[in-house]
């Protein structure tokens, strides 16, 4: 996506987090990245979505202040985004009111800068795409791991949105280890339910796990480490039902590369030992060997992912 050498084009870009905000100073220089004078503040999830709203351009300002010849303002939020009306089309009720939230009304309003939001998964999926564990390859599935599931398919440089922005929801896809677990959406066999962090915690409470050691995703891993019968099933099962669902993803997608990110993929080497266990047992022998790799640029991901947004929206608006 990003072009050309030269001068450095500075984006601001904010990620709206489930307990924080952060933004930063995005420079991007032809296939170059750094980011930048990082401030973060709490996500006020007991406000409305004006609440949020304010904290972010609050934020998105305190860095615009120390910074001059910002071309663009990026976001990424959570969400189904309409990306060309730059609003909210349908949420979870974690903010009030955040589904039909008009937020480039609101950074308009607030900078008079070029603006641009997309979700959060495909923010992130495409930072890592085009600065991190895909760049070089025309395409790229990332699966993101953590509290929730969620997922983006990067063809050449842009995310794949669908005709709704809901395309990427790979944490809920069906398979038959989480064939009697209630998903977070309210559906009942979704990958999320049985593989996300908290899943992961149900699960091993459910093999027997004690309590002390469900804790958190740390105290279960630590568990683990020392040899927990049970927090490695959590691991085992987990993420050889991730594996399946990408396996059966790749059958549909072929694409060149398959990144995981998120807090899970950091926690045992059992996990991702299954992933591809997984994977071997769902996909064709023709994609069956496609690159598994961990994602490479972090909590950076969204905000790079959302900077280039911006900075080719502001680019393609111009020409227009």
């Amino acid at each position: 996506m990003p072009e050309g050498q030269g001068q450095p084009h500075k984006v601001v870009a904010v990620d709206l987090g489930g307990t924080k905000i952060r933004a930063a100073c995005v420079s991007i220089t032809g296939q170059q990245a750094t980011v930048d004078d990082v401030v973060s503040e709490p996500t006020p999830t007991s406000g409305t979505a004006d609440d949020v709203l304010r904290a972010c351009t609050h934020a998105v300002g305190q860095v615009l202040e120390r910074h001059s010849q910002v071309v663009a303002v990026g976001m990424a939020a959570g969400g189904v985004i309409d990306t060309t009306g730059r609003k909210v089309t349908h949420a979870t009720t974690t903010i009030k009111g955040w589904a039909g939230a008009e937020i480039g009304l609101w950074f308009d309003n607030a900078f008079g800068l070029p603006f641009a939001v997309l979700n959060d998964a495909h923010a992130h999926g495409l930072g890592e795409a085009l600065f991190g564990s895909g760049r070089g390859h025309h395409s790229m599935l990332m699966v993101a791991v953590g509290t929730g599931i969620g997922g983006a398919v990067i063809l050449d440089g842009v995310p794949l949105e669908g005709v709704r922005g809901a395309a990427g929801h790979v944490g809920h896809v069906s398979v038959a280890e989480a064939d009697d677990i209630e998903c977070t959406c309210g559906r009942v066999g979704h990958l999320e339910g049985l593989a996300s962090g908290p899943g992961i915690l149900r699960l091993a409470k459910r093999l027997g796990v004690g309590s002390e050691s469900c804790v958190d995703g740390p105290t279960l891993a630590a568990a683990a480490a020392r040899g927990d019968h049970g927090a490695e099933e959590a691991y085992r099962l987990a993420g050889f039902a991730t594996g399946r669902v990408i396996g059966g993803l790749l059958n549909t997608l072929d694409v060149d590369v398959v990144s995981l990110a998120g807090g899970v993929v950091d926690a045992s080497a059992l996990w991702m030992d299954a992933v591809r266990s997984g994977i071997m047992h769902d996909a064709m022998d023709v994609v069956a060997s496609t690159p598994v790799v961990a994602a490479v640029r972090g909590s950076h991901a969204a905000l790079l992912g959302a900077a280039a947004y911006a900075l080719k929206s502001g680019r393609n608006n111009s020409s227009n």
